[in-house]
């Protein structure tokens, strides 16, 4: 798995068409003719390279939201919080070594 935090872009192209990035694709382990799952959560697009676990995470995400009483936007809003807590933890404790 990618073990950094940065983000990648791809660009659309025509018909749809994107290309993951090299670097991604290896470290998933995603190849040619893999079939690759896309879940809309509010304006954010989450991609699943394993299609077969993605009805189950659905389903877990789901019941785990109606249980707590929270939204998919009340998890989303504190995401830059908790990226940028862990992006300290693993890149910004050894600096001052």
């Amino acid at each position: 798995m990618v073990d950094d935090t940065r983000s990648y872009s791809a660009q659309v192209r025509q018909r749809g068409q994107l290309t993951i990035p090299r670097k991604l694709r290896e470290s998933l382990r995603i190849e040619d003719g893999d079939t690759l799952t896309f879940m809309p959560m509010g304006e954010t697009l989450v991609l699943v390279p394993r299609r077969l676990r993605a009805p189950e995470l659905i389903d877990r995400l789901a019941t785990m939201l109606e249980d707590s009483d929270q939204s998919l936007a009340d998890l989303l809003i504190d995401l830059p919080r908790i990226r940028e807590a862990l992006y300290n933890e693993r890149y910004a404790a050894g600096q001052g070594e």
